[in-house]
Formats: C-alpha cells, structure tokens, sequence
C-alpha cells in the first residue's frame, strides 16, 4: 500500500510500497459512482444555464433540473426530474445506436409513466472500472470519464419478471448542449 505524506508545496508525494496510486478512501465503490455522477450533472447544469434542487425524500428520481428562458411558452421557468444511473460493467464507447441498461420493473414504472406534469429522464455514466480512471486534470482541463447518455422513458413497457433491459441511444451524449435542447422542447410544450 503506498501512503501519500504531505510536502512543503502542498503537493502528496507517494511513499514506496506494493500499491502505485494514491491512498484511496475506503467508500464503496457504487457510493462513489454516485458522486461521481453527481458532479457531472452539476458540471453539465452549470453550463446550461439550470438550477438544481434535490428532492427530499427522493421517492425514486434524483434531481430536478430547472430552466428559466422568457422565450418557454408553457412557463418562463420549467423542470426535468433526472434519474442517474451508473455503471462500469458497460465500456465507453458503446459500437451500434444503443446499449442496454437494466431496471428494476418498479423503478421503470415510474420512469414510463404517462402522462405527467414533469417530465422525466434516465441519465447513464459509463465509467471506468478503475477509479484511478475517472478523472484527469490539467492546468487547462477537468476531464470526466466516460460519458454521460439520456433518454426519455415514457411509455416504455416492463417486459421482464423483476427487471427489464432498456436500449439508451448513443447519439444522446448528455451534455450541457443536450439538457439546452431538452428544455427548449419541454419550454415549448414538447417532450424532452
């Protein structure tokens, strides 16, 4: 294990040992997932423009993203609920126009349903196995590893016993560019 200690110009340097990255914490790698997911949503909402609020309790969605533009002709401010999902077991840049992802029938059934005052969508991270991979930074840059995809779920049927498999397009990279138009439609009346 390498044990990272503190020097004069605040940077950690590695001690020698068996492990070559740093002191990593002892968090659950799911737990860390989720955060991981988080501060990308909160990275592409700042972009875009939207306010984020945290629904207490849940109650099965996430977030609720929220933007405001006098150019909305249902309201000047309207509202996505965002669930996040993310998973490692996928690797980036899924080949084809989908990939699947699993849910739970009782979490889908939420998801898909119609009609709604609030719409509602999926978000998928795909990262890396290794957490040592999830981010990289430069004087220049944060990366985030790998991609966020979204996809709007209503109506969908629940097709297996417990868990159905649904298809998330790869063309719909979550972005600060997708949620604009994602609340541009929704302003407008449409569906996400």
């Amino acid at each position: 294990m390498a044990l990272a200690r503190s020097e004069p110009d605040g940077v950690l340097q590695e001690r020698t040992g068996p492990s070559t990255g740093p002191l990593r914490g002892t968090l659950a790698t799911t737990a860390c997932m989720e955060t991981l997911q988080v501060g990308y949503l909160h990275a592409v909402a700042a972009a875009a423009g939207c306010s984020l609020s945290q629904p207490f309790p849940d109650n099965g969605i996430d977030w609720h993203v929220s933007h405001g533009a006098p150019e909305h002709v249902v309201d000047d401010e309207v509202t996505v609920k965002v669930q996040l999902k993310a998973t490692y077991q996928i690797p980036p840049h899924p080949t084809g126009a989908t990939f699947g992802f699993t849910l739970d029938n009782e979490h889908l059934v939420k998801l898909a349903r119609t009609p709604v005052a609030v719409h509602k969508i999926l978000v998928v991270m795909l990262v890396p196995r290794e957490r040592d991979q999830w981010i990289g930074a430069g004087h220049d840059r944060l990366d985030l590893r790998h991609c966020c995809y979204w996809t709007n779920l209503a109506g969908h049927p629940v097709t297996g016993r417990r868990r159905t498999t649904v298809r998330i397009p790869t063309a719909r990279i979550f972005d600060d560019r997708a949620l604009c138009e994602i609340m541009t439609r929704v302003g407008s009346g449409g569906t996400p």
